[in-house]
């Protein structure tokens, strides 16, 4: 299978990583905004075709399918753009930053029948697999999760500590992991509240949110996010359920008490992303629809427009 991928920064690298465990596929051109750094990601993984056009590298002979780890603002036009070419997407998280673009991805991938997947890592990791999987089986319901996701961004800069060209959202990014988690975890979200801090005089976004979620099952959720946390940085999420309470940290999981897990038989591997572009590539082997489609996380999205209306009321 040739694959394309277009945003060669950090979490570019991330899933080029992933994609090299994998059978059968090739990663045959590489697409970022400047030329000179994206042949050098090119070059570190024997990728034959670098390009700064999305265009071109989906012009490539023989291109199946594509990952699109480009900034946020892009996201949704690409997807179309991918989808209208032919081609299966993986759209790294968040699918879209309005609405409106996100159920266009949503029409245009029911039209084509092309497999359209979305990167809600968190489906993934096989710290949260573990407490799905007691969920599946009848052994766990949740009762409340509590997750704080903290970053230190005062300045625009991406994962690897390096300036970015664009600015990342609390709301339609970072949120839209818990929003969706906790709704595959806990069932349907039917009510969803949302405050937050000022706002960056120069990025104009707000620096601190704080969200409330609840399902139809009951459970509940309270999300702290943060751009002015100066710490351990990342998501850490609280299961608090009726047989037993967990922590999870991205791929790693303990008990309420800090007492490790063992998640070496729960999948194939322990990297998340990896995991997520296995099932992208399962699922177009097999003509399915894969786990996290966009059709799967469209809900979050809708909450996420909700929150997004009940904060611009409150300003």
């Amino acid at each position: 299978m040739k694959i394309a991928l277009a945003g060669a920064g950090a979490f570019g690298e991330k899933h080029l990583d992933g994609l090299k465990k994998i059978d059968g596929v090739e990663v045959i051109s590489v697409v970022g905004r400047n030329l000179e750094p994206t042949q050098a990601v090119a070059a570190k993984y024997g990728i034959g075709h670098a390009t700064t056009e999305l265009a071109e590298a989906l012009d490539q002979p023989g291109l199946d399918a594509v990952i699109l780890c480009t900034p946020t603002q892009l996201h949704a036009a690409q997807a179309l753009q991918c989808l209208e070419a032919g081609k299966h997407v993986q759209v790294e998280i968040p699918l879209c930053d309005s609405l409106a673009d996100g159920e266009a991805v949503l029409k245009k991938s029911q039209e084509t029948g092309l497999v359209a997947m979305v990167g809600h890592t968190r489906r993934f990791n096989p710290s949260h697999q573990y407490v799905h999987n007691k969920i599946v089986a009848g052994e766990l319901n949740i009762q409340q999760m509590d997750v704080q996701t903290y970053f230190f961004r005062r300045k625009n800069i991406n994962a690897k500590g390096e300036p970015r060209s664009w600015t990342d959202h609390l709301l339609w990014h970072h949120a839209a992991h818990t929003v969706d988690l906790f709704a595959y975890q806990a069932g349907p979200i039917v009510q969803a509240n949302a405050i937050e801090g000022p706002h960056h005089p120069e990025l104009g976004i707000a620096m601190d949110m704080s969200i409330q979620l609840k399902a139809e099952s009951g459970a509940i959720c309270t999300l702290s996010l943060s751009f002015n946390n100066d710490g351990p940085l990342g998501t850490f999420f609280r299961y608090i359920g009726d047989t037993g309470t967990w922590i999870a940290r991205y791929d790693d999981l303990v008990t309420g008490k800090e007492e490790p897990i063992d998640l070496s038989g729960v999948a194939v591997s322990n990297n998340g992303i990896e995991l997520q572009d296995r099932e992208f590539i399962a699922a177009i082997r097999e003509g399915r629809e894969p786990n996290s489609s966009v059709a799967q996380v469209m809900p979050c999205y809708r909450v996420l427009d909700a929150l997004e209306k009940q904060l611009e009321a409150a300003r």
